[in-house]
């Protein structure tokens, strides 16, 4: 069997103001391509789909194309909910669509139930949000680590009475992986991490949430996304995995590169030195963030880097000798909620928020990622 291992698809995403849904719509067709000419058999991924909650018009009708294009090509698809969806309405009509080959797996309560295709099984692990799985499931501690083993142990217990080759979904960030800056914060009192060996026991997992492909272990993978998100991705080789499951179960993995529609760089130094640069010229396509390092800042500097850089998106001021000075640099780009929320408490009032205020700040965050979660 050929499974084809992506995640993060993120529709409907913006990059500096900038749509992407051309470069995802691309990927798409990569993605159906890809499927036919090497005999894919099954399509996972491992959350995200949706940048948003509420994901715009044009993002869902984007994935209702990917995914009957995906039935036309008779693969099956299945999919999870990860922390940017909204799981009750990614989850809408599963068990009406079933009987089409794509399978939405967004309830915890499901873990345990896996999609079988021939004799493997599927078993899709959405992104759990451990305040709203602990009640039911009786967890000891409110962690990550705590939902993930025990939805493990839910799966185990299937596979004890089918006992076939398995696929496990998940949504979560596992100790040692490599983040970006386009990743949501998931943290829970600053624990986030779950270890890699709360997945043993099954032939492959397949999981989303960072962005960069990397290898956990050797039957343990991210994807990653199928295009760059943030300036911290640059160079980053975007895809899928392509698994192969033999009789035995797992048998090797090969990537898979995406099409990349149009890059993302950094460059740094000062403004002359980058307009005349002709190793520069390679970049006159990409996405650019830009450092200048003029002692003293051009006048007209963005408008200047753009008749030669037309894409260049984000600017800062870092001059040689002296102070760092930030212009046009997004603040809260990729930090985690409640630092953005302490930082702006330390601003308007002069000095630091203490341990009260922190912990109501923590739990203001938490709570409003829990009503996004269950919208």
């Amino acid at each position: 069997m050929r499974v084809l291992h992506t995640s993060d698809w993120h529709l409907g995403r913006s990059f500096h103001r900038e749509s992407l849904l051309s470069a995802q719509a691309v990927f798409v067709d990569h993605l159906v391509e890809t499927v036919r000419s090497e005999r894919v058999d099954v399509v996972v991924v491992s959350g995200d789909v949706y940048d948003r909650a509420l994901p715009s018009v044009d993002a869902v009708d984007l994935c209702n194309q990917a995914l009957r294009r995906l039935v036309d090509a008779r693969v099956r698809t299945v999919l999870i909910s990860g922390n940017h969806d909204s799981a009750r309405r990614l989850g809408f009509g599963a068990d009406l669509i079933d009987a089409a080959g794509v399978h939405l797996r967004t309830d915890p309560a499901r873990v345990g139930e896996p999609v079988v295709v021939d004799d493997v099984a599927f078993y899709g692990i959405p992104y759990l949000e451990p305040e709203l799985v602990r009640g039911p499931w009786e967890l000891p501690e409110r962690t990550h680590t705590a939902a993930v083993e025990h939805a493990m142990s839910l799966v185990r217990a299937d596979l004890a009475r089918r006992g076939p080759r398995s696929v496990v979904l998940a949504h979560a960030f596992v100790t040692g992986g490599r983040a970006s800056d386009s990743e949501r914060d998931i943290s829970v009192g600053g624990v986030a991490h779950v270890p890699v060996s709360a997945f043993d026991g099954v032939d492959y997992v397949a999981l989303g949430h960072l962005h960069g492909r990397q290898r956990m272990a050797e039957t343990v993978r991210y994807s990653g996304s199928p295009i760059a998100y943030s300036f911290s991705e640059a160079g980053q080789v975007k895809g899928s995995w392509l698994v192969d499951l033999g009789p035995g179960g797992y048998e090797g993995a090969e990537f898979v590169e995406a099409p990349v529609p149009r890059p993302v760089g950094r460059l740094r130094g000062r403004l002359d030195d980058l307009l005349a640069a002709p190793g520069h010229a390679r970049y006159e396509d990409h996405w650019l963030q830009v450092v200048l390092t003029d002692p003293v800042r051009p006048r007209g500097a963005m408008e200047r880097l753009r008749s030669r850089f037309p894409h260049t998106l984000a600017l800062s001021f870092e001059p040689e000798g002296g102070p760092e000075e930030t212009v046009a640099r997004p603040r809260i780009a990729g930090r985690p909620e409640i630092e953005v929320a302490l930082d702006f408490v330390r601003e308007v009032r002069g000095e630091a928020a203490d341990p009260a205020e922190t912990l109501l700040l923590q739990q203001a965050v938490e709570a409003c990622r829990t009503k996004e979660t269950m919208a």
